[in-house]
């Protein structure tokens, strides 16, 4: 179809190229991470309630309506290694726990790595532990809202795009077991 008037024209002018529609639009990235956790969920009953591992998985993605002077979103490895960054020096090869586990205090006198959630104040914390107080134990859904927060400080620290924002961070317990936390995307 060389030289016809359709191609020239759309090659000449893609500004006037055929579009979505009316429909609000977005630049949307994502990175990906894994890590080796171990935690337990007593409060559930069950197989669960035994300390077990998994290899974790995650997916961040970040959104912006429009894209920077340099036109991108955020730069990935800027991104890239700020989340694995946390991720691995608080969570991988680690334990998590609920602050009121007994297993956290014999865990932590044998200088093991543990983060803890569901602090109310009352106990002595570390500061990244701070972003998991109002999760008491840590489900697959806990940790989706933690790493977006994690996500959301990274991000905020980072030259990006006007409005750039954390949009849904997906996280994989397991082949089967996933959450995913953020936005809701309209009907």
């Amino acid at each position: 179809m060389h030289g016809t008037a359709t191609t020239e024209h759309a090659t000449a002018y893609p500004a006037n190229l055929v579009t979505d529609g009316p429909a609000p639009t977005a630049h949307q990235i994502a990175i990906e991470h894994t890590f080796e956790t171990a935690h337990r969920l007593p409060h559930l009953g069950g197989k669960c309630t035994s300390l077990h591992g998994h290899s974790w998985r995650v997916a961040v993605s970040v959104i912006a309506p429009t894209l920077s002077d340099d036109v991108t979103v955020v730069e990935f490895g800027a991104l890239k290694a700020g989340v694995r960054q946390w991720m691995d020096t608080h969570l991988d090869h680690g334990t998590m726990l609920g602050v009121h586990d007994p297993l956290a205090a014999h865990l932590l006198a044998a200088k093991c790595k543990v983060f803890r959630f569901g602090a109310n104040g009352n106990e002595t914390v570390k500061d990244p532990e701070l972003l998991a107080t109002d999760l008491a134990w840590p489900t697959v859904e806990a940790v989706a809202v933690l790493l977006r927060r994690v996500s959301q400080a990274v991000l905020a620290a980072l030259p990006c795009a006007p409005d750039a924002r954390i949009g849904q961070v997906f996280v994989r317990e397991t082949h089967l077991n996933t959450a995913t936390y953020g936005p809701v995307d309209a009907p």
